[in-house]
C-alpha cells in the first residue's frame, strides 16, 4: 500500500505530464502540428511543424492549483541559456492562464540566481497578489505574454529580435 508521501510524490510527479498533455491536446485543437519526443533530454517537450514548413521547439512549464497563495505563476530554478527556434509554454492551472514567450524573451525577462543552491539558473514570476481581496493576478508588464491561443508559435518567429 501506498503511503501518504508516495502517493503525494507520485501525484505531483504526474501533474507536469498531465499538463503538457492539456496543452499539447489545446494545440492540436487548434490544428497545429505537434510532435512528442520520447525522452525529455533537451528541455523540448513538444516539436511544432509551422505552416511555412519550419520546426519549432516547445518547452511547457506548468503549475498547479495547490502551491500556496501568491505563487500561482512562480517558475523558479530553471536552467537555460538562449536557443534558437524554442518556445516556453507556462500555464498557472490556479489562475487557468497561459504565457507564451520565446527562449530570448525568457532570458531577457527572467531573474537569474548570482548566489545560493540555484546560482547561475532563472526564474520569472508573472503574477502579483492582492492578500487582503486574497486574489492573484497577472504582472501589468507581462500581460503582453498571455496568450489564448498558440498564433506566436504559429505566425511569430522566435528570433526575430535577437
Amino acid at each position: 500500500m501506498a503511503t501518504r508521501e508516495s502517493k503525494s510524490f507520485r501525484h505531483s510527479a504526474a501533474f507536469g505530464k498531465r499538463i503538457e498533455f492539456y496543452v499539447v491536446g489545446l494545440m492540436h485543437k487548434e490544428g497545429l502540428d505537434v510532435y512528442l519526443p520520447l525522452v525529455d533530454d533537451d528541455a523540448i517537450d513538444a516539436v511544432v511543424k509551422r505552416p511555412d514548413g519550419s520546426f519549432v521547439e516547445v518547452q511547457i512549464k506548468a503549475r498547479s492549483t495547490h502551491v500556496i497563495f501568491g505563487d500561482a505563476a512562480l517558475f523558479a530554478a530553471l536552467t537555460h541559456e538562449p536557443r534558437q527556434n524554442y518556445w516556453f509554454v507556462f500555464y498557472s492551472e490556479r489562475m487557468d492562464t497561459m504565457w507564451i514567450m520565446s527562449s530570448r524573451e525568457f532570458v531577457a525577462e527572467a531573474v537569474q540566481n548570482r548566489n545560493g543552491k540555484n546560482v547561475g539558473k532563472r526564474g520569472i514570476w508573472f503574477n502579483g497578489k492582492n492578500t487582503k481581496a486574497q486574489t492573484e493576478h497577472v504582472k501589468p508588464q507581462y500581460a503582453k505574454y498571455v496568450a489564448k491561443d498558440f498564433s506566436r508559435i504559429l505566425n511569430e518567429h522566435p528570433d526575430a529580435n535577437a
